[in-house]
């Protein structure tokens, strides 16, 4: 008898903890495939860490062809199609059938959709364009540099506060920071909206306290090289302008008909299962509504338990019981402040209210960041 066919669509978070999770719980009784059109995995938060020089690409980076030695099989190619009724995937042409269906294609940063466009600034979302800044900031002596979040949503909303304060350290360490301005613009009321009143306190006023200034409710309309227009006709001047995008899944997924005409797959939020059946989605290609009204944050730690979440699912369907794995919306995220600090955000997002805290700074929440990657990395590729 054939063993029942499993096919993960991305090779990040969710589809790396979905199918390492599988594998662990069912051993060799299931046809299982990861797909990823990319060879190389690396660490999100690591582009962060080139701003300043701390680490290299490589460090925080791995193979994704190396997994087939951990029992993960891999193949590298680029989703064309997804037939939900005829339960099959076309990549680089060849058809693919399926059994089960876990979509974690991610999003992806979309310059297209800034209205205006965008010419010369840098993309914090680009490992290569964030190479290149650390390379731009490590000389950098006077003038202005503007953070602009130009679209919404983004993954790890965190992030580019975290590069306005890694930045204003490593600038107020080599003696530079009396002569460079730092601004940050934000579309949203406040910096973490979705984080609560009391994350957002402790990250305004740490930028207050390091004189970065921070506006908000500000639209992004086009950005270039030396200023960013809004959508109400003003200017921000600048000499460096690092852009935040906006973030979509690939254009696969809506065409598939996942989305039911939306931007994003919206499955069960408990179970991650989607209205095609058989197919689950978990991490950013997700949209989960949050009591609040907002949608669950785009980060790593809910796509690492969600692929859990539907891995034990999948295990307990192919020995025939009922799935009993619920994703509860706890996680936890680090937010770097600079000096060696970092605190820590963590609660029950799908609570009702959500039950979110903040935790004070200390050197220790940054070597938890740290070791978080090591381990991570560990876990999936030895």
């Amino acid at each position: 008898m054939a063993l029942p066919r499993v096919l993960i669509l991305g090779a990040g978070f969710g589809g790396l903890a979905a199918a390492t999770t599988l594998r662990q719980a069912v051993g060799d009784r299931v046809d299982l495939l990861v797909v990823d059109a990319v060879p190389a995995f690396m660490m999100g938060l690591r582009k962060l860490w080139l701003l300043d020089g701390r680490g290299t690409r490589a460090e925080g980076t791995r193979d994704r062809r190396t997994l087939p030695a951990r029992a993960i099989p891999y193949r590298q190619g680029k989703v064309d199609a997804i037939d939900l009724a005829g339960r099959w995937v076309a990549v680089d042409g060849d058809r693919l059938p399926y059994d089960y269906l876990v979509v974690a294609l991610g999003a992806e940063p979309r310059l297209d959709l800034i209205p205006g466009g965008v010419a010369g600034a840098y993309n914090l979302y680009s490992p290569d364009e964030a190479e290149a800044l650390g390379r731009r900031l490590s000389d950098f002596d006077r003038g202005r540099i503007l953070i602009a979040i130009a679209g919404l949503p983004y993954k790890c909303p965190p992030a580019p506060y975290e590069a306005a304060f890694i930045i204003e350290a490593m600038l107020r360490r080599a003696g530079r920071r009396s002569s460079v301005e730092i601004e940050v613009i934000t579309p949203q009321p406040m910096s973490l909206p979705v984080a609560g009143p009391e994350v957002c306190a402790q990250v305004e006023g740490t930028m207050a306290a390091r004189r970065i200034r921070f506006r908000s409710k500000t639209q992004v309309q086009r950005v270039e090289a030396t200023r960013a227009l809004m959508a109400d006709g003003s200017a921000v001047a600048a000499d460096l302008v690092i852009v935040v995008p906006p973030h979509r899944p690939p254009a696969v997924v809506k065409v598939s008909g996942l989305t039911a005409g939306g931007e994003w797959v919206r499955p069960d939020p408990a179970t991650l299962a989607t209205a095609a059946e058989r197919v689950f989605a978990v991490g950013d290609v997700t949209e989960i509504p949050l009591p609040t009204g907002q949608m669950l944050p785009k980060a790593g730690v809910f796509a690492e338990h969600q692929g859990e979440v539907v891995a034990q699912n999948l295990a307990d369907l192919l020995a025939g019981r009922a799935p009993a794995a619920r994703f509860d919306g706890v996680g936890y995220c680090f937010i770097e402040l600079g000096d060696g600090q970092a605190s820590m955000v963590d609660g029950r997002f799908l609570a009702d209210p959500p039950d979110v805290r903040v935790v004070d700074p200390a050197p220790e929440h940054l070597a938890a960041k740290e070791a978080f990657e090591r381990e991570h990395l560990q876990r999936w590729f030895g």
